[in-house]
């Protein structure tokens, strides 16, 4: 039998994160919207109170949270400010890495410097030439004696502004496509530059900036996992956060459906209050609909994570259906404002403009389909395969063939 109740703990995590979106985050979110204003207070109070870093290993001073209490979190702080709370959690895509492919001394300094104060980290994939298909970037990495140098420039970088260390990829072989990237830890440090900070349509309390690297020199010992396996440890990544970015947008969902209900209540047309107009109604039915099914795939992803199953599939479902549905909910909870919807005045136009990137970042919608028809598709051929064909295959994985669809998809 299926048992979906949350335990004491993972109650009082959301109690906590809620009563802090509730009265630290929202009361002030639209006026962070509105000037695109840092929310340094509250990173700090966030950090004191352990709503950052949850899943950083209690080896290295983290709480060691299981992913579901992170969805969980995740939910609350989208609820609150998605923005705000973009900028909150951006340090486990970070350390995600990290943890997963660094030395015992690398992930002692850099993970430990984001548990000892509420320092900030950011995950450097994207580049101006290289969004989905990650195989055509050009950052470069060359090993001089025993320093990597990096070069190249990163653009969207969640707390590019504010990062005390990076998580870089970059190319290591020119030609092996996406098989010849490589990961690393970076510190902020001269040749480090902030070349541009982003006017974003939406989550605009969150820090988004360019990064250039500028011969920048780091230790050998920098590298995170092997030489050119930078590209599965960046897919490994993703398998751990999307869970918790499609959390948010079932928060953000969430707040839009319960300020449209709310005020499907209280507007009154043609004698009645609008929620009376099956219309409105069924609006907000599908409305809430959506956030259930939503909150359940993310769930799901996270718990498969939990129980150390690869969770690929079900992490892709769950960014593409969440950030789809806090598209759609957004979209009619302004619809059911009316006129009043499109007036700033009023909170749901900000949910409208926090939701589009949700299907934007850490996988594009369209890139979530990509995946899990591969998923789907490939799997099952899989099974089908005789094993001379496996052997085709594998021999062609060998030989390093492979084209950025591959890259983009895997």
């Amino acid at each position: 039998m299926v048992d979906l109740t949350l335990t004491d703990e993972q109650e009082d995590l959301r109690e906590l994160a809620h009563s802090f979106a509730e009265k630290d985050i929202r009361k002030v979110a639209w006026e962070f919207d509105e000037d695109s204003t840092w929310p340094q207070e509250i990173v700090e109070k966030a950090w004191e109170i352990g709503l950052m870093n949850t899943h950083i290993d209690e080896a290295y001073g983290g709480p060691g949270l299981d992913y579901l209490s992170g969805c969980l979190i995740e939910e609350e702080m989208g609820w609150g400010c998605s923005g705000i709370g973009t900028s909150l959690m951006a340090n486990s895509l970070a350390s995600t890495p990290v943890s997963l492919g660094g030395s015992e001394e690398v992930k002692e300094e850099y993970l430990g410097m984001l548990t000892e104060g509420p320092a900030l980290a950011s995950f450097c994939l994207t580049e101006p030439d290289a969004g989905s298909d990650v195989s055509g970037m050009k950052t470069t990495a060359v090993k001089k004696g025993d320093k990597w140098v990096l070069n190249g420039s990163k653009c969207f970088i969640t707390n590019g502004g504010y990062a005390d260390w990076f998580t870089v990829y970059a190319k290591t072989d020119k030609d092996a496509g996406h098989r010849g990237i490589s990961a690393f830890v970076v510190p902020k440090d001269d040749t480090v530059t902030v070349d541009k900070k982003e006017d974003k349509l939406g989550q605009r309390a969150s820090n988004t900036a360019t990064i250039t690297f500028n011969e920048t020199e780091i230790p050998a010992g920098n590298l995170l996992g092997e030489e050119n396996h930078g590209f599965k440890l960046a897919m490994m990544t993703l398998d751990r956060t999307r869970p918790g970015v499609a959390a948010m947008a079932v928060g953000i969902a969430r707040a839009a459906f319960e300020y449209a209900a709310e005020y499907s209540k209280e507007r009154v047309q043609f004698g009645v209050p609008i929620a009376m107009h099956q219309a409105v109604a069924f609006m907000i039915a599908d409305m809430a609909t959506k956030v259930e099914a939503a909150r359940l795939l993310v769930w799901q992803s996270g718990i498969l994570l939990d129980q150390g199953k690869r969770n690929t599939l079900a992490a892709s479902h769950a960014k593409r259906f969440a950030a789809d549905s806090a598209m759609e909910v957004t979209v009619d909870a302004v619809q059911v404002y009316g006129g009043y919807g499109f007036i700033k005045e009023y909170p749901v136009e900000k949910l409208m403009r926090d939701a589009k990137i949700m299907q934007l970042y850490e996988g594009t919608s369209q890139i979530q389909r990509l995946v899990i028809a591969k998923e789907i598709l490939m799997g099952r051929q899989a099974d089908e395969e005789t094993p001379e064909a496996k052997a085709k295959k594998a021999e062609a994985s060998a030989n390093g063939s492979g084209s950025a669809k591959d890259a983009a998809t895997a």
